[in-house]
């Protein structure tokens, strides 16, 4: 079975590199905010991915856990910072 989670660690790492083009590469900033959300929601999963390898799948939780109020304090406040942005310029 561990062996099962290290092949999805391994494709998930795989499957991440493709919301990153798109935060590196991206054409508008709105682009690479929501690639960002989706490499931090993959992220998130990965890490779920390393606690089952590891059979310490409670203290994974929990650094999720912090790791997606992170994600989504951060999602806000870009969010809010893009909004005073348009709003300004207009």
């Amino acid at each position: 079975m561990e062996r099962y989670f290290i092949y999805l660690g391994v494709l998930l790492t795989v499957i991440i590199l493709i919301p990153l083009y798109r935060v590196l590469r991206g054409p508008t900033l709105f682009d690479r905010m929501l690639g960002a959300g989706a490499f931090g929601t993959k992220t998130m999963v990965l890490v779920i991915v390393i606690g089952f390898i590891f059979d310490r799948i409670d203290m994974f939780i929990d650094i999720t856990l912090a790791y997606a109020v992170l994600n989504f304090i951060g999602t806000i406040a870009v969010a809010r910072y893009l909004a005073a942005m348009v709003k300004r310029s207009k």
